[in-house]
């Protein structure tokens, strides 16, 4: 009696296996979803933390190792559609790394990067228009 309840328990556990094994993860709806479906789409779309649109798998930014210079896009982690910290964590290891473009998901192209000096003093060289450190705060 034992062996035909693990039989059966078995049995029943692999007949789910297919819809398991084939079912997908689905992003939730980003903000500028939302904003469309009420005929208000997002005209520019930045974030340094997540992806805007459910389908967007783009970078969300790019960063600049002050070690060497290097650059690195930093995008998505597919599935959950936050930026992929541990892709940044790694590629900035032991150095200091600058946020130097913020690029637009919408598609339209309208990406940010540091504007040139303007008239302004400020307290350090470009007055208050310098890049951000891309560690300053946690993203996730």
């Amino acid at each position: 009696m034992h062996i035909l309840k693990l039989f059966v328990s078995l049995a029943l556990l692999l007949s789910g296996l297919p819809a398991w094994a084939s079912a997908q993860a689905v992003r939730p709806e980003g903000p500028c979803d939302i904003y469309a479906k009420a005929g208000a789409p997002c005209v520019a779309a930045h974030s340094t933390t997540r992806a805007l649109y459910a389908a967007y798998n783009g970078p969300l930014y790019q960063v600049k190792r002050q070690s060497d210079g290097k650059t690195r896009d930093i995008g998505v982690v597919e599935d959950a559609g936050y930026a992929n910290a541990a892709a940044q964590d790694a590629f900035c290891a032991g150095t200091y790394c600058w946020i130097t473009i913020l690029y637009d998901q919408s598609g339209k192209r309208n990406h940010l990067v540091q504007a040139p000096r303007g008239t302004w003093t400020g307290p350090a060289l470009g007055g208050m228009d310098n890049l951000p450190l891309a560690d300053l705060a946690p993203v996730t």
